[in-house]
């Protein structure tokens, strides 16, 4: 089952950091985009561009065939599409449901299912790249659901997205999201240790970065958000407050596989204490506050 650009109406619920880019560059490609968010005020510049507004996640998926969401919480998540005002209980047959929020990969399968019984497309497609890379439209999307529905949905995430994989069975997006985040988050300490050593050994934090960010110490966070340390900018492009979310997700899952993740438990630990000191809105960056004592 295919998109035809001209019938497509993409409505998109949550407007924040990542979801404004994200419906802006839907914008700019020409589609008709209806936007709906728990503060109308993030979704102004939006509807400057021309996004038209919608006053619940359910008005929204009545006047769209393609309903993306990018909230905060897999509770979120839940209310959105479960709920009395939420889009499997007002969106039309044949709709595609594209949930881009880092969540839970049971409750991506739950709706998944839920979606089916309703004759709805359900897809979990949580991304990677932060503010920059929503910004520049260049996302990491990891994509779970049935194939053929990732087949037609792939020129949209194309507009948002470069690094585009389809990874299996509803579920399967979450899966690999918590599998990006898990790599994340002890590379975070890392990231923050180095600087911290670098500076208390009496060098110049950006000089030592020019040296490792390219070689085997190489990452993404090294590379976009070491800077940001550097510049005292710990501005979020991606909140505290998710990564604990993520984290906390990741870790129930592994228990449920019976796993063990020292490095993953250690940095929610730390980032828990961040979170203490007041810091849960600032970017993962701010770790460094913790580290640098």
């Amino acid at each position: 089952m295919g998109l035809n650009k001209e019938q497509t109406v993409i409505g998109l619920v949550g407007t924040g950091v990542m979801g404004k880019s994200m419906a802006g560059h839907f914008i700019k490609a020409g589609f008709e985009v209806h936007v709906y968010n728990r503060t109308k005020a993030k979704a102004e510049e939006l509807l400057e561009q021309g996004a038209k507004w919608q006053d619940s996640p359910g008005q929204l998926a009545q006047h769209c065939n393609v309903i993306i969401t990018m909230v905060g919480f897999p509770s979120d998540v839940e209310e959105v599409y479960l709920g009395e005002q939420g889009i499997l209980r007002n969106a039309k047959p044949n709709s595609y449901l594209i949930d881009m929020t880092t969540s839970s990969p049971a409750l991506a399968v739950k709706i998944y299912e839920a979606a089916l019984e309703q004759k709805m497309i359900s897809l979990d497609a949580p991304v990677s790249g932060g503010d920059v890379g929503a910004k520049e439209a260049r996302l990491s999307i990891m994509v779970g659901g049935a194939k053929e529905a990732f087949d037609a949905v792939l020129p949209l995430f194309e507009i948002i997205g470069k690094n585009i994989v389809y990874q299996g069975q509803a579920g399967a997006g979450q899966h690999t999201k918590m599998c990006n985040q898990i790599a994340i988050a002890s590379n975070m300490i890392g990231v923050c240790e180095a600087l911290v050593y670098a500076k208390k050994a009496g060098l110049d934090p950006s000089t030592v970065l020019k040296s490792i960010e390219s070689g085997a110490a190489g990452s993404w966070s090294l590379s976009n958000l070491a800077p940001r340390i550097i510049a005292e900018n710990f501005d979020p492009g991606f909140y505290v407050k998710h990564f604990i979310k993520d984290m906390g997700i990741a870790l129930q899952a592994a228990e449920e596989m019976k796993l063990d993740m020292p490095g993953l438990s250690l940095a929610k630990s730390l980032y828990e204490q961040l979170a203490a000191i007041g810091e849960e809105n600032s970017g993962t960056q701010a770790l460094y506050k913790i580290i640098d004592k």
